[in-house]
């Protein structure tokens, strides 16, 4: 092997072994962790790559493209000296591009104002500002009951076959800033109206052809495209590419709330994909695994995606984060969700009982929260009653669990009135409240006079979250 300078860049010809996406050099001097390489096989085809780890005259690369086709002796390795940079500018709303950035809708590649390092920069934690404004989904299950504040990440955990496509598609098509619900009305002042603009950075990672499809489809037609910005990488693409998507996506969306002051909300889905990926290059690389044989890093690596989220002091703009992934066997214990639930703030379950019943969107309640919730909503914000009424179905709604288990032994016919009542409350609560159609949107207000009307098949006296005054202003609205 030869090192040889051409333009001030050192390159290396020939390589020590490939072995699926991982290139071994030797003979390389003062290269550096996540350096990108371009990798030039012996047709002059190049495709580009990064340094995963250095050592003494050794560097392990992985090669974004694959390895297929490279040849042990011709292969040239072109050290650049950088780490990973994509041009971002406010262009690339309404363009749709693969995993690395680069436009797949047949358009030409958006004029670049920065060219920004895709691992982004760490937030100063006394310059975070602490989220308390509410981005309403348009969905009464996360509205209602874990309520979405801008700057939060908070994700979502389903399963194999759940409805977390359509979800995800139907949040991006929905989604908007929060207002009180006194407010809720066309002729709002100009002066109550969001000053930032509201945009969407949506990655979809590993995902099939046909899922892929369905979201380019859903975005266009609903006329939410031209807020929206895509990033597919697809199931047949490489897996290495697959742990640069969502930071290519997060690296826009911090352009987009830092330097033009918009609020921006991030969805990634699937992160299950992106973890597989990591644990794979992890065993090319003979790391010793940790649980289920991912990397002992997972949570380290998983929080530098997730941590890039929030608002800053100085600052118009917010990043807020829906990661979605699928558990597997719905185990919420496996180290995916496990982690993900230890960085963010709270999680929404969803659950296939509810969804093998025929309940759109299926989300399992009791297991879902939202720590931020709290300082989000209220008087002011959302409503004064908001507060103490989700409080009031949350608690209902785990009593019902109870009675459903009671009457499943002794029969529903050997129930108090009471119990009655509240099996006739969870039935409504599921199929009133939570459950709604794929394209409709809830306003807040709305979702709020659905949950009145659902507890108000309770007696009174069983409401004990809930205050005298909001009792007699609310009970029984709407019946």
């Amino acid at each position: 092997m030869t090192e040889q300078i051409n333009y001030g860049e050192r390159e290396i010809i020939g390589v020590a072994r490939v072995e699926g996406p991982i290139v071994v050099v030797q003979g390389v001097r003062n290269a550096g962790y996540d350096e990108i390489v371009e990798v030039i096989d012996s047709q002059g085809r190049q495709r580009l790559g990064r340094v995963l780890e250095v050592g003494e005259d050794v560097a392990v690369l992985e090669v974004f493209a694959g390895t297929t086709g490279l040849d042990i002796e011709d292969t040239r390795i072109r050290f650049l000296g950088h780490p990973l940079h994509i041009p971002v500018s406010e262009e690339m709303l309404g363009r749709v591009f693969n995993g690395m950035g680069e436009p797949i809708d047949g358009g030409p590649p958006p004029l670049a104002d920065r060219y920004v390092n895709v691992n982004g920069e760490p937030i100063n934690p006394t310059a975070r500002v602490y989220p308390q404004d509410y981005i309403q989904t348009g969905i009464s299950g996360i509205d209602g009951m874990n309520t979405l504040v801008m700057g939060q990440k908070l994700p979502i955990f389903s399963g194999s076959g759940l409805p977390h496509d359509q979800l995800a598609a139907q949040i991006v098509r929905q989604a908007e800033l929060g207002m009180p619900v006194e407010t809720e009305r066309q002729d709002i002042a100009s002066d109550q109206k969001p000053s930032a603009k509201f945009v969407v950075v949506f990655a979809a990672i590993g995902v099939k052809h046909d899922v892929a499809t369905y979201f380019q489809e859903s975005f266009a037609e609903s006329g939410a495209l031209p807020r929206v910005a895509a990033f597919l990488n697809l199931a047949d693409d490489p897996p290495v590419e697959r742990l640069v998507t969502p930071r290519v996506a997060l690296t826009l969306a911090e352009y987009l709330a830092f330097d033009r002051q918009m609020h921006v909300l991030v969805i990634l889905t699937d992160m299950t994909n992106y973890c597989e990926a990591l644990r794979q290059i992890s065993n090319i690389r003979g790391e010793v695994p940790s649980r289920k044989g991912y990397p002992g890093y997972l949570y380290s690596d998983l929080a530098s995606i997730y941590e890039r989220t929030g608002r800053i002091k100085g600052s118009a703009g917010s990043i807020t984060q829906i990661a979605i992934l699928t558990m597997p066997n719905d185990d919420i214990t496996h180290p995916v969700p496990d982690l993900t639930g230890y960085i963010a703030e709270g999680q929404i379950v969803l659950g296939r009982d509810l969804f093998q019943q025929g309940i759109y969107p299926p989300i399992a309640v009791l297991p879902s929260l939202s720590r931020l919730m709290k300082d989000s909503i209220g008087a002011g914000r959302t409503r004064a009653d908001h507060s103490h009424l989700a409080a009031q179905l949350y608690a209902a709604y785990a009593h019902v669990q109870s009675v459903r288990a009671l009457a499943s032994v002794i029969g529903e016919e050997e129930l108090s009135a009471v119990d009655r009542l509240y099996l006739e409350f969870g039935h409504a609560f599921e199929r009133e409240f939570l459950s709604q159609g794929t394209s409709e949107n809830r306003s807040m207000g709305e979702t709020l006079k659905i949950g009145w009307r659902v507890v108000s098949i309770l007696p009174q006296e069983e409401l004990t979250r809930l205050t005298e005054e909001e009792i007699r202003q609310y009970y029984r609205e709407g019946k």
